[in-house]
């Protein structure tokens, strides 16, 4: 299979192949979703040393249960489920924090919600060239628990939509909004006070 057949081939020729014991279809699955899985293993585990295992752990449960996948949400979408539950399930095991920040008082969904998710991080963020901001961003998001790293690292860098995130955590569309709510005001915190002690 050529790199260019390869690139063509939808979801569901991908099954098929697989199915058949195509390998080379087996190997394009894992490189169509291997950024996604360890955006995922990494941001819910951190440098936890069974990151390795676990990632493996993901694709030998996709390829057992790739007959049951019909075809619900995207091909990606489905092992990144896989991914987020096992390792959910991995966390739950150990009893890690999954969730919980401390933000002050309780936030209210709405219109303000959506608009925090959708709009850049004002004030300080903007003095920042766009590369400073990334670095440190990247850098204060791992202040958070594997939950909200995890789902802003899916609505940001991987520029899934609220519906497709629901899709991967199981959680209810207002949750997600909530939770990258909840997530975003940290990180303008921790953002304003990073820059305020720069600036001192």
């Amino acid at each position: 299979m050529s790199s260019g057949q390869s690139a063509i081939l939808s979801d569901r020729d991908v099954v098929k192949k697989i199915m058949d014991g195509d390998r080379h279809a087996a190997t394009l699955l894992v490189r169509r979703t291997e950024k996604l899985v360890a955006q995922i293993v990494f941001k819910m585990l951190g440098n936890h040393p069974d990151r390795k295992d676990l990632t493996q752990d993901i694709y030998l449960k996709t390829f057992r249960y790739l007959p049951r996948f019909r075809f619900q949400c995207k091909l990606s979408t489905w092992v990144a489920q896989i991914s987020y539950t096992t390792c959910l399930d991995h966390l739950q095991k150990y009893r890690l924090e999954l969730i919980t920040i401390s933000t002050g008082d309780e936030l209210s969904l709405g219109n303000t919600c959506s608009q925090e998710i959708s709009g850049d991080i004002p004030d300080a963020s903007q003095l920042l060239s766009i590369k400073e901001r990334s670095e440190i961003l990247e850098k204060l998001s791992t202040t958070l628990p594997p939950v909200y790293r995890t789902l802003i690292t899916l609505f940001h860098k991987e520029e899934l939509s609220v519906e497709e995130i629901r899709d991967i955590t199981g959680l209810p569309v207002g949750t997600v909004k909530n939770y990258l709510f909840r997530a975003r005001k940290v990180l303008k915190e921790s953002l304003l006070n990073h820059y305020s002690k720069e600036d001192l």
